[in-house]
C-alpha cells in the first residue's frame, strides 16, 4: 500500500511539468509530508496524540527509512512528549531529504520514473501498478468520490483529506464549482484528524511571518 507521504506526493505533482504543483513550494510540501509521516506513524501506534501533543510510545526501527528518519529525531531527544507544532518544526530540518525519500519509494514501486530531472507516471495515465495483490484506486478518484457525496471516510482517508486540505490541493483535485459546492464539507471533514490541523495551521503560520499569501 502507498503511505500517505506517497499519495500526497503524486497529487501535488503535475502531470505535464513533472514538477511539485504548489505555490510557496517549499514552505508547504515541507510541513505536509512531515506532517504525513507523523500520521503514518500514529497508525503504527509508534506516537499518540491529542490535540496538542505527540507521545512518543516507540522508536524501535522499522523496515521503512523514510520512517526511521523521524523515530532517530525521536529517540535522540530528552523527552518522549512534544507538542505538535514543535515536533513539526524540528522535523522540518529533515524535509528535503523526507521528500528524495519519498520519491525514491514511488520509482521503486513502479509508479514514478525520472528523466532529465523531471519526474513523470511510468503509466499513461494516473493508474496505479498492483501492490500485495491489490490494484490501488486512484487518490484524486477516491477523495472526489468522498467530498462530494455523504460517503464516511475510514480513519486513513480521514487523514488525507486533513493533509490534502492543509496543502489546499482540492482546488486541483475538484471543479471550481466542485470546490465552492464542497468546501463546508472538507472544513468538517478535516476536522477529522488533529494532525492535520496542525500542520494546516503551522502552513499558515510560517507564510504570515515569511509574508507570503496562502496559495488560491
Amino acid at each position: 500500500m502507498l503511505t500517505f507521504a506517497e499519495e500526497i506526493y503524486l497529487l501535488a505533482l503535475d502531470d505535464v511539468s513533472g514538477r511539485i504543483q504548489l505555490s510557496s513550494r517549499d514552505i508547504i510540501i515541507d510541513s505536509v509530508l512531515v506532517g504525513a509521516v507523523l500520521s503514518e506513524l500514529a497508525f503504527m501506534n509508534r506516537i499518540d496524540n491529542d490535540a496538542e501533543y505527540i507521545y512518543v510510545l516507540n522508536t524501535e526501527s522499522t523496515s521503512s527509512v523514510i520512517l526511521n528518519t523521524v523515530l532517530d529525531k525521536f529517540s535522540e531527544a530528552e523527552s518522549d512528549k512534544f507538542t505538535i507544532q514543535h515536533a513539526m518544526r524540528v522535523l522540518m530540518r529533515d524535509a528535503r531529504k523526507i521528500e528524495k525519500l519519498v520519491l525514491g519509494e514511488l520509482i521503486d514501486k513502479g509508479i514514478l520514473k525520472m528523466e532529465e530531472e523531471r519526474i513523470f507516471w511510468i503509466f499513461s495515465s494516473r493508474r496505479y501498478p498492483v501492490i500485495n495483490d491489490k490494484e490501488i484506486v486512484d487518490v484524486e478518484t477516491r477523495l472526489r468520490r468522498i467530498v462530494l457525496s455523504d460517503e464516511i471516510p475510514d480513519p486513513q482517508d480521514a487523514v488525507l483529506i486533513s493533509l490534502v486540505d492543509a496543502c489546499d490541493l482540492f482546488r486541483e483535485i475538484l471543479s471550481p464549482r466542485e470546490f465552492s459546492r464542497s468546501e463546508k464539507r472538507i472544513a468538517e471533514l478535516s476536522k477529522l484528524d488533529l494532525v492535520g490541523q496542525k500542520v494546516k495551521q503551522l502552513i499558515t503560520q510560517i507564510q504570515e511571518y515569511a509574508n507570503i499569501q496562502p496559495y488560491v
